[in-house]
């Protein structure tokens, strides 16, 4: 009967003891939680987190005061835009000509480098329109690609429906704000 005993005692102690109990670690504010197993340490436990990043007051002062070396200078208006439909990112029959005016001079000027901006009507989400800004000005890098300029001397940039030209609420006004504008960059000396 001592042993029936001494089994049922230290099978009962396996039961209560010995699962694995879960130990939660409170997160400081720049770590997040992470639950782990006490009797189970294996790599599949461990778990790749990592920290926000965040803009300290060093890099924001970094970028306020410009040390960082200024590459280029921009020269506006230098090309006229070219417009999209509503919802669209294709190049229309109408800008065609544009882009092929741009090529031919970026092969002329073959230092000269181009700053898409794609910009987008005030209809949708800031999110929805960002991304629309960047894949109208993805598809004007595509055309110009393939009219034979290299992708490293055109940058793209999305600034959705933030920098609109007309604040009317006419379908007009709309046409207008949905549209890439070119700028040129110039080596700054």
């Amino acid at each position: 009967m001592n042993k029936i005993s001494v089994c049922i005692v230290v099978l009962f102690g396996l039961i209560l003891f010995g699962c694995a109990q879960k130990k939660v670690v409170k997160p400081s504010e720049d770590q997040p939680t992470v639950t782990t197993h006490e009797t189970e340490k294996s790599a599949a436990d461990t778990v790749d987190v990592r920290p926000e990043e965040k803009i300290t007051e060093q890099r924001f002062a970094k970028i306020e005061s410009k040390e960082e070396p200024i590459r280029y200078t921009e020269e506006k208006d230098v090309f006229e835009d070219i417009y999209f439909d509503y919802d669209e990112y294709g190049i229309r029959d109408d800008a065609k000509p544009v882009l092929e005016n741009i090529a031919s001079w970026l092969l002329k000027n073959k230092s000269a480098k181009i700053l898409v901006e794609g910009h987008c009507d005030s209809r949708g989400t800031s999110e929805y329109n960002l991304a629309l800004g960047d894949r109208r000005a993805k598809s004007t890098k595509d055309y110009l690609g393939a009219l034979g300029i290299p992708s490293s001397r055109v940058e793209m940039l999305s600034y959705g429906e933030e920098k609109p030209l007309c604040l009317e609420d006419s379908e007009e006004c709309l046409e207008l704000n949905r549209r890439a504008h070119f700028v040129v960059l110039k080596e700054a000396y």
